[in-house]
């Protein structure tokens, strides 16, 4: 089902050079391999030529995209500087002086954007945690403080705070929040209207993460990235910057458990990862805006994976080599009907109808999404289950499908069963990659709550439910 305002044309994947069988054998390999994807869009030649939602996420629903939203930031550090507001070789302490702490070292007076862009200011590893305990209030103090133990410009660390002061820099620069300036200078330009983001206490946004958008709207930014920065008749995002940030300047290397894979080697521009084929935003747990510019063509995918080659891999391995084949209108539509038909799989078992259990939480349990001794009620409702967790959270549980409720906010979906004696529900995040195992034994009475991935910015299930979203409480 098309978006109420789509942003990109449609077309098949036979028009456009792409065979459906390609498609597919993309899909079987995330299947075969257990990959959990959320969404998959594929654009050729400006239009949409596959698309698809796991249910119960779907397409209007915008997806927390994680460190994506650093390309983003980039792209709003690159209208700084064509408005002649910013510059490559402006210094941190310059833009941000009462940001600079006493004792800063002579390298971090030399931090410039074109670090910070690069990741290139000389910290060996991400300096966010450090950053954080060094300045709770101030994480572009903390940053400067975080020793320096690498030549600036001579060693690329994947560094969080880098991101944050970038924002800081463009909001200081132009007068207005990040948010404000890229809905007047990029999102309504391109008519995306449902762009959110994670806050910290002061209300600013991150920058280097916490950006929620719909799948289409990031299959936009790369059209639009693939373009050179056109949209349409207009030039939103100008040419020169496209092509600088999008170009490799500075050798990567494999982090250990995170980025051992070949598309991790290929370099960094200014806030976008270089790939095998063509360059990519990339957000943890397989979130990612693939531009590959010698076949016309963008690849986005969200999902709750640990391991980004899971999906890139079968990307290159097997959508690559189905372009510019013949191809049927027949293996179009059986491909359609499967796109349709994508879906996660509801928790099996009984509904029980008549049964309710009462059960106290335990959270020595790894990955507890609940404190200790929190109360759990389950109540039948409607052919499903009302779900009280404590006594701030009600949701609502659907059998054998989902159900949506905003207990605090923001929305969860969840579905849930019997199994003999247990009762069983997945509580989707559903604007995130995240979920929640709830196992209630109604013998034992007692219950325990589990992420299936931990959330990068906190543990606390309720913290993700309530609206505005705050993921560093303590950052003022």
């Amino acid at each position: 089902m098309l978006p109420r305002h789509p942003l990109l044309p449609r077309s098949t994947p036979a028009a456009s050079g792409i065979s459906s069988r390609a498609v597919a054998a993309l899909l079987d390999r995330l299947e075969a391999q257990s990959v959990e994807c959320h969404s998959l869009m594929i654009v050729r030649h400006g239009h949409v030529v596959a698309e698809g939602w796991w249910a119960p996420y779907s397409a209007e629903r915008p997806h927390l995209l994680y460190s994506v939203t650093k390309s983003f930031t980039s792209v709003a550090v690159g209208l700084a500087i064509a408005d002649g507001l910013l510059a490559l070789d402006d210094r941190v302490v310059d833009v941000l002086p009462e940001h600079v702490p006493a004792d800063i070292s002579e390298q971090g007076r030399r931090v410039t954007v074109h670090h910070l862009l690069s990741m290139t200011a000389g910290h060996r590893t991400d300096s966010l945690d450090a950053a954080w305990r060094l300045e709770p209030g101030d994480l572009v103090k903390g940053f400067l403080r975080v020793p320096f133990t690498e030549a600036e410009g001579s060693w690329h660390a994947y560094d969080n705070p880098t991101t944050f002061i970038l924002a800081r820099m463009v909001e200081r620069v132009t007068g207005r929040s990040l948010p404000e300036l890229l809905d007047d200078r990029l999102f309504g330009p391109m008519g995306v209207e449902h762009a959110e983001w994670d806050r910290v206490a002061s209300g600013a946004v991150p920058g280097f993460t916490g950006l929620h958008l719909p799948t289409e709207a990031v299959a936009a930014f790369g059209q639009l990235l693939l373009r050179d920065g056109r949209w349409g008749d207009r030039q939103l995002v100008p040419r020169e910057w496209v092509r600088l940030a999008t170009s490799r300047h500075v050798g990567t290397t494999q982090i250990e458990g995170w980025s051992e894979n070949p598309d991790s080697l290929c370099g960094y521009g200014y806030q976008f990862w270089m790939s095998r084929h063509g360059y990519r935003a990339d957000g943890a747990f397989g979130q990612f805006c693939l531009v590959v510019p010698p076949h016309d063509l963008v690849v986005v995918a969200t999902g709750a994976v640990t391991q980004g080659e899971a999906v890139l891999d079968p990307v290159w391995e097997c959508l690559l080599p189905g372009l510019d084949e013949v191809a049927s209108s027949r293996d179009d539509e059986v491909l359609a009907e499967r796109l349709r038909r994508l879906s996660l799989a509801p928790v099996p078992g009984s509904a029980m109808p008549e049964r309710s259990v009462k059960a106290e939480l335990d959270a020595s349990a790894e990955d507890s999404a609940l404190p200790d001794g929190t109360t759990v009620v389950v109540d039948p409702v409607d052919g499903g289950w009302r779900l009280r967790l404590g006594s701030s959270l009600t949701v609502e549980v659907g059998h054998g499908s989902w159900r949506d409720s905003s207990p605090l906010g923001r929305p969860v979906v969840a579905t849930g069963a019997w199994q003999g004696n247990t009762f069983v529900a997945d509580l989707y995040v559903i604007t995130t990659p995240h979920r929640v195992r709830l196992v209630v034994d109604a013998v034992a009475g007692k219950a325990v709550a589990r992420w299936h991935i931990v959330p990068l910015t906190s543990p606390s299930l309720e913290s993700h439910l309530r609206s505005p979203l705050m993921t560093r409480t303590d950052v003022a």
